[in-house]
């Protein structure tokens, strides 16, 4: 084994960046004691024609509400987002994310009017589904998939009707939902071309 010849790779771009990116604006959310994460870190109810209610509408991803939300978050992109990339492809990957991103803020921003959304949690439910989609074939829907949306889905379902806390039950299905249709198209479309 020859260690002196191994170097660090910037592999799963997207994914790093938006690691960094989450980092830089919880830390700053933390220096800040929270003003970051309003202004440009969280999602909510505000005027449609402020191009900071659609800046937000993305950038929610990276704000995070304490370091373990930070942690918990990026420690899933960070499992599941380097395979995804591989397999999708930077570019695709990136849109996946965005649209995940403006649906889940769109649900919010209709559904749930007193309610400031921040964090990625939307986008790890949408690549836990994406990745039961790995070994998707034509004509097939993989059992994983379907496992996976149960145990997941089903689980935030039961929780959001039965569990009073802070964490956006919405997000995580709006997300899974995302990426299930996501994985389902593009494997589609893939195997057409």
């Amino acid at each position: 084994m020859k260690i002196r010849n191994m170097k660090i790779t910037f592999n799963a771009s997207v994914v790093l960046t938006i690691v960094g990116i989450s980092f830089v604006a919880t830390l700053l959310g933390y220096l800040t004691g929270g003003v970051t994460d309003r202004l440009l870190f969280s999602t909510y109810r505000a005027p449609v024609l402020s191009p900071l209610t659609w800046l937000r509408a993305f950038t929610y991803i990276f704000g995070h509400a304490d370091w373990a939300h930070f942690a918990g978050n990026m420690g899933y992109l960070l499992l599941l987002g380097p395979m995804l990339e591989e397999k999708y492809g930077t570019k695709t990957l990136t849109i996946m994310v965005a649209i995940t991103a403006i649906v889940t803020s769109l649900v919010n921003f209709l559904l749930f009017p007193h309610v400031a959304l921040c964090g990625a949690s939307g986008v790890v439910f949408a690549f836990i589904l994406l990745s039961s989609f790995t070994t998707f074939k034509e004509g097939e829907i993989p059992l994983t998939f379907i496992l996976v949306a149960v145990f997941f889905i089903g689980q935030q379902i039961f929780e959001g009707l039965t569990v009073r806390d802070n964490i956006s039950n919405m997000a995580h299905i709006v997300g899974g939902i995302v990426g299930g249709a996501l994985g389902y198209v593009f494997n589609v479309k893939k195997g057409t071309e």
